[in-house]
């Protein structure tokens, strides 16, 4: 099961903040100023030497998980992998493979591999998903074995997880200067029928079963689905229509006197489109989507430190929670609006995937995690998924997607490097320019804080 089949069988969430209908042009005036809590920034900054050193060690810690945790014949990535013990699952997901073929173009980029080596799992990658995992119409099942690309529990076609697949594709194909990579990545690509998938509807469903036909729940709010719309526009060989993009509700939630688009539902929403996709200095005709996740992580912050009361490990310094492991299993959580059992737990990747956002406020999380819970919340692969200071549980397990999206994330941060190569790609040109979005320049007075 993934975390959005998991945050779709919440029941009615509690604790929930105020929103209102969406506004055009989201961007707010700044938040009044708060005691204890740090003020954001998104100029461009360098990191320190100390700040450098550790993403530079977290990144080929990452890097070491995608390369070794893959089929090198398939490519296919384990979903995730136990790291006190010696992990023999078979399961894998194709959202983690496509990270697993960005980590290429990054492992190449900080010489954590060789040119020839990483392109060699790249066209092995390629030439599995172009001819022998198992697809509908282009678009692949969520779990798939990295052994044989068998479908596993019965999974769904996944609309989402193959767009984070596609994602990885284009990067690739855009990095490596070869031939044949090249061709299959466009074939790939240009498989997926954008246009089976909206037949009856604007709204996208989340994906397709061959035994009972789409799944009822469609991609109808502002999420992590932007990707999948982008991806659907920029087809060239089965496009999407335009009026896709603007048939989703962009809804505007409230905390502490901020306002910014947002869902009921953890904080990689704001993250997973913008690994790849750079949206820093464009908008469309509704808001700024990167300045949004400033904010958003900004509020994030602010309401983990508000619940310090019931949590004291949560400050300043320790901070992040989304949909992750857990002592009880793993849990969808986060907020706000209050979301799942918060319990305590930290959550690196929270603030791992939200560094080009608030780059000062979650280094300071990083540095904090390794050097005082190091013991337990690092291990050969970088962070573990998660853990509580409260309880003295750390988890035993790194998931894919979680390691993806902190490296992806920090590389970003550091250099937008993935976001340079896959935004060369014409589909990524083409998806964004029929959606609408311009280049504009944001006021000083659309950044959170003073």
């Amino acid at each position: 099961m993934s975390r959005r089949d998991l945050l779709l069988r919440i029941p009615a969430l509690t604790a929930c903040i105020p929103f209102v209908s969406p506004d055009p042009l989201l961007l707010t005036a700044p938040p009044r100023e708060r005691v204890d809590k740090s003020q954001p920034s998104t100029a461009p900054r360098f990191f320190s030497g100390g700040d450098e050193a550790l993403l530079e060690a977290l990144e080929a810690l990452n890097f070491q998980y995608f390369w070794e945790q893959a089929n090198p014949d398939t490519g296919i990535v384990r979903d995730r992998c136990n790291v006190r013990t010696l992990d023999k699952s078979e399961l894998g997901s194709i959202a983690a493979t496509g990270f697993g073929l960005t980590a290429l173009c990054i492992g190449v980029k900080r010489g954590l591999v060789s040119y020839a080596e990483a392109r060699g799992r790249a066209l092995n990658t390629f030439r599995f998903l172009w001819k022998k995992l198992p697809h509908h119409r282009g678009f692949f099942y969520h779990w798939a074995s990295i052994n044989t690309g068998e479908r596993l529990w019965e999974s769904e076609i996944s609309s989402i997880d193959t767009a984070i697949l596609l994602c990885g594709v284009l990067a690739c194909r855009q990095f490596f200067q070869h031939s044949e990579i090249s061709e299959l990545g466009s074939e790939i690509f240009n498989r997926a029928d954008w246009n089976w998938l909206s037949e009856d509807t604007s709204i996208l469903p989340h994906g397709w079963r061959p035994e009972t036909g789409f799944l009822q729940y469609r991609w109808d709010n502002y999420s992590e689905m932007m990707m999948m719309y982008l991806l659907g526009l920029g087809s060239s060989a089965h496009p999407l229509a335009p009026e896709s993009w603007n048939a989703w509700k962009r809804t505007t939630f409230e905390y502490d006197d901020i306002r910014y688009v947002g869902s009921y539902a953890p904080l990689f929403v704001h993250q997973y489109s913008q690994a790849w996709f750079d949206f820093r200095g464009k908008r469309d005709r509704y808001t700024d989507y990167f300045q949004n996740s400033v904010i958003a992580t900004d509020v994030h912050r602010r309401f983990c430190i508000d619940l310090a009361g019931q949590f004291p490990d949560y400050s300043d310094d320790l901070w992040g929670i989304t949909a992750s492991d857990s002592s009880k299993g793993y849990a969808v959580w986060g907020g706000p609006p209050a979301t799942g059992p918060i319990d305590g737990t930290v959550v690196p990747c929270a603030t791992g995937g939200s560094l080009p956002f608030l780059p000062e406020a979650t280094m300071r999380v990083l540095r904090n995690i390794k050097d005082h819970y190091g013991n337990g919340a690092w291990c050969r692969y970088g962070f573990v998924d998660a853990f509580n200071p409260l309880t003295n549980w750390y988890d035993h397990d790194v998931v894919g997607i979680d390691t993806g999206i902190t490296m992806v994330m920090a590389e970003n941060a550091r250099t937008g490097f993935i976001w340079e190569i896959f935004n060369g790609s014409p589909e990524a040109k083409r998806g964004m320019e029929r959606a609408g979005f311009t280049v504009y320049h944001p006021q000083e007075s659309a950044n959170p804080g003073p």
